[in-house]
């Protein structure tokens, strides 16, 4: 094969999130948005042993699994969704199909789980209750959709940075964002107001930012604007022609977002109020949450009442009928939902988050719930709990896209807790934040997919792991007569221990597994190796495959 010239194939499988792999030559090429079945062309774009990309020029005979007609007038161009002419089932069997092969490929690479598959606690993925117009916010750019054309409203065009299209009948988006959309942009289109061009740093119009709280039907509209100067009034007459349309909901709220960042996203120098209020409520889990232009709250409401009740379930089941949590840590938690959820099962919920506006509206969330036993810090996670004297009893995380920091992860696996809730939007980096728990003596109890964005390549991903404990108590009974456990514990040292494992089994074993099984053969440790740091703190146990090594290292040096 060669880079440059153009090859056909047949897409054998999709691995996640859209690498369709095709196999053309006998060489494996990964064509992204190419689907199961399809047969396309595609221009090779990267050629090197073992990693070769090609970039989709063509589908030339669609997919047995295309059967389904809901594609909206530019799929496949804004890039926002992969499988609109899936049926929704068998999105579901792809979604599920490409996590069990992630976590399939990770118990490989582990040998802390020897003889585990994804069989072994991994669920049946679960659907979103609507697999279309589920969106409760949309995020639009000002733009063209060609250089020099004509002013465009919508996405970005897939792999275009520049080019804005039009998403005229969006199949995910609420209904009503169709039409205030649609009806903004020709109202801007008539006063003759350029949009902000990001090369040059000119321009009026950036974004249209719609929220809509899906139980309640308040819309929350903001227009983004640099701070240049319109004609006078024109706001006014903005949020007059808004007030005006007829939708299935109602406008609570109508705001103009000034925005002269260079970056190309909404965030606000500041906002002016030119109708109603600057938030929308929303329901879900039987909890009311007052929802701010910034504040994160799941885009699928409906999805996310699946996503909270697969929390709570996987809560009760660390529980194990023990009744009280305790202590709750809920990291990464936006506008405080699942803290509020759990707060029922803990003495004291503390969710925390580093966008202040969030938290003020977790906080207001609480007090309208009537939750009085949560707390809510705004801050970065590290920098939260390295202040904080606390202590939890149960781990719920929540992370971003991209995972965990590592500073952030290796204070969460500090305070070494029976279990930890690990709520995941990108399968990817939670493969990689997995390692780490393996590391620290986690193991996965249980882990669920759960679809909350239909159509699109996303999912996400709920997982239960639990700390593997040793024996809080060993009963050996000891002949000193018959043993001479001092002398065992002088002939190999920790270093010489580990060096002869590393090297005849090829993994690590620390200081703490060496004293474990030197323990349970009766040798008399160090103090240090033994003692929990605190009365009430948890050691992580040794794994089998662990334990069975070392006791070959000692027979090895004649120490047992």
């Amino acid at each position: 094969m060669k880079k440059g010239n153009i090859y056909e194939g047949k897409v054998s499988s999709l691995a996640f999130p859209n690498k369709g792999i095709v196999y053309v030559e006998g060489e494996k090429v990964i064509v992204k948005n190419a689907l199961p079945g399809q047969t396309v062309s595609f221009i090779l774009s990267k050629n090197k042993t073992g990693s070769k990309e090609g970039r989709l020029l063509e589908v030339l005979v669609r997919s047995p699994l295309e059967t389904c007609g809901r594609a909206c007038t530019v799929f496949g161009k804004c890039g926002g969704c992969l499988y609109q002419t899936f049926p929704y089932t068998e999105e579901l069997v792809v979604k599920e199909g490409q996590i069990r092969t992630l976590f399939e490929n990770f118990l490989k690479s582990e040998s802390g789980y020897a003889g585990v598959s994804a069989d072994d606690f991994l669920e049946e993925i679960r659907s979103s209750p609507l697999s279309s117009g589920y969106r409760n916010k949309m995020e639009y750019s000002f733009g063209d959709e060609v250089k020099g054309g004509e002013m465009t409203l919508g996405m970005h065009v897939s792999g275009h940075f520049n080019d804005i299209v039009n998403t005229d009948g969006c199949n995910i988006s609420d209904p009503d964002f169709e039409i205030i959309r649609k009806a903004s942009l020709e109202f801007w289109k008539g006063t003759g107001l350029p949009f902000y061009h990001k090369n040059t740093g000119e321009g009026f119009l950036r974004h249209l930012l719609l929220r809509k709280g899906s139980a309640t039907g308040e819309i929350l509209v903001c227009i983004v604007t640099t701070s240049a100067s319109g004609p006078v009034d024109i706001m006014r007459d903005y949020r007059d022609m808004i007030l005006f349309l007829e939708l299935s909901g109602n406008i609570t709220g109508v705001v103009h977002i000034i925005n002269d960042s260079p970056a190309d996203a909404v965030k606000a120098d500041e906002t002016v109020l030119l109708y109603g209020r600057e938030w929308f409520f929303d329901e879900v889990c039987g909890l009311r949450f007052r929802i701010t232009p910034f504040s994160f709250f799941q885009t699928n409401t409906k999805g996310a009442g699946v996503l909270y009740s697969t929390v709570s379930g996987y809560v009760k089941e660390a529980l194990s009928g023990s009744g009280s949590a305790g202590t709750v840590f809920d990291l990464y938690c936006g506008t405080g939902t699942i803290t509020q959820i759990v707060s029922g099962v803990a003495e004291k919920a503390v969710g925390v988050e580093i966008v202040e506006e969030a938290v003020a509206a977790a906080r207001q969330n609480a007090l309208d719930n009537g939750i009085g036993n949560a707390e809510f810090i705004a801050g970065d996670v590290l920098k939260v709990l390295e202040e904080f004297d606390e202590k939890p009893d149960l781990i719920i995380m929540d992370p971003p896209r991209e995972g965990a920091t590592p500073k952030a992860l290796a204070k969460i696996l500090s305070y070494g807790v029976e279990n930890i809730i690990y709520v995941s939007c990108k399968p990817t980096s939670l493969m990689r934040d997995l390692a780490l728990f393996t590391e620290a003596g986690y193991r996965i109890k249980k882990a669920v997919p759960v679809d909350m964005f239909p159509g699109t390549g996303n999912v996400e991903t709920v997982v239960l792991l639990s700390q593997q404990k040793p024996d809080d108590h060993i009963e050996i009974e000891i002949n000193l007569d018959e043993i001479d456990a001092t002398g065992a514990e002088t002939k190999a040292t920790y270093k010489k221990i580990q060096n002869w494992v590393q090297e005849k089994y090829g993994f690590h074993v620390t200081n703490l597994n060496i004293a474990q099984v030197k323990q349970k053969h009766g040798i008399i440790e160090r103090e240090n190796y033994n003692k929990p740091k605190s009365e009430n703190s948890r050691q992580p146990g040794c794994p089998e495959e662990k334990v069975k090594a070392i006791e070959e290292a000692l027979r090895h040096f004649q120490m047992i």
